[in-house]
């Protein structure tokens, strides 16, 4: 069902000109009444709509929301991502989706809450939620590959989410699998869940929580954690990151189900891997041991030079010299 708000802001968002209101009727095919009611309830929400008689209207500004008229007016027409759902508040994202995936959502439904009270990231550690602050985003996949290629997904995330903090003129680099880091700090968590019967996949939930106002940490993270109004001071809008962050994601996504590896964005991949050729130090189930890392595979697995033998390392805690306070 077409959204008149969202897609009024999407005609003036790329149009150079005033848009007459006799125009908007005519590309929506609604009434001059509709669409009067439509930039009255924009202009409520903050957007700066200027109107001129016998010219019709122009955007000058934008606030900073992201609720579904905003990132729906961003997104492509074609876009996967048609099922927007914004909350004010939430317990969690990743749970609000799984919910809706057991009751059938489609593919593509996305969550996105200004803020979380029961967020979390990986091994069960609190993520911080402050309202007004950052983006808490997940979205709903329902993909044909096997269980065990559901890891790659984090990676792809991790890719959507560099691109679209570098087009705010940010300097992002990966720390591998998905942590986003500015200036050695992280900005950004991932936390991917799936759920499996028989051997096949029924939805796989990729979270994902990125800083961009927040300008206080707990202080047990202080000095590792950072985000976008930290490193460069500047208007970020938060609806207009989220929806580079899903354009991004099924730019990638595409490639990587093409394949069913990530064998076409490894060299993307590469270039922005806060770990290549440098020192890590490597926490499994063989204990602490230290290294260089040399890129992934086709699978994601980091590849390592460990103690004169090349591994490919699947999962574990892995720490990289001048990033996260490893020294």
């Amino acid at each position: 069902m077409m959204n008149t708000k969202s897609e009024i802001l999407k005609i003036l968002r790329t149009s150079k000109e005033y848009v007459s209101g006799q125009s908007l009727c005519e590309q929506l095919h609604v009434s001059r009444t509709a669409v009067w009611k439509a930039i009255n309830q924009l202009k409520e929400e903050g957007y700066a709509i200027h109107a001129v008689n016998n010219k019709g209207y122009c955007m000058e500004a934008c606030p900073d929301v992201m609720n579904e008229t905003e990132i729906q007016s961003i997104l492509p027409k074609d876009t996967m991502f048609t099922n927007i759902c914004y909350y004010d508040s939430v317990g969690s994202t990743n749970d609000e989706i799984k919910m809706m995936a057991e009751q059938q959502a489609p593919e593509g439904t996305v969550v996105i809450a200004d803020r979380q009270t029961a967020g979390k990231g990986r091994r069960g550690r609190q993520w911080t939620s402050v309202s007004g602050e950052n983006i808490y985003m997940s979205f709903l996949l329902r993909p044909s590959f096997e269980p065990e290629k559901a890891s790659m997904v984090t990676l792809v995330c991790a890719m959507a989410v560099r691109e679209a903090i570098e087009k705010q003129g940010l300097s992002p680099v990966i720390k591998w699998p998905n942590d986003i880091i500015l200036n050695g700090k992280k900005t950004c968590g991932i936390l991917t869940e799936m759920s499996t019967q028989m051997e096949c996949i029924n939805y796989i939930v990729p979270g994902i929580g990125v800083n961009v106002h927040q300008t206080e940490f707990p202080d047990e993270i202080r000095n590792v954690a950072t985000s976008l109004s930290l490193e460069k001071q500047g208007m970020y809008r938060r609806g207009q990151i989220a929806a580079d962050i899903l354009v991004a994601f099924e730019k990638y996504y595409g490639l990587f189900t093409q394949t069913g590896d990530l064998s076409l964005l490894k060299d993307a991949y590469h270039k922005y891997l806060a770990n290549m050729d440098r020192e890590i130090r490597l926490l499994d189930t063989n204990g602490t041991r230290t290294g260089i890392a040399r890129g992934i595979d086709d699978q994601g697995c980091l590849i390592a030079e460990i103690d004169g033998r090349t591994e490919h390392i699947m999962s574990g805690e892995v720490s990289v010299r001048g990033i996260l306070g490893y020294v």
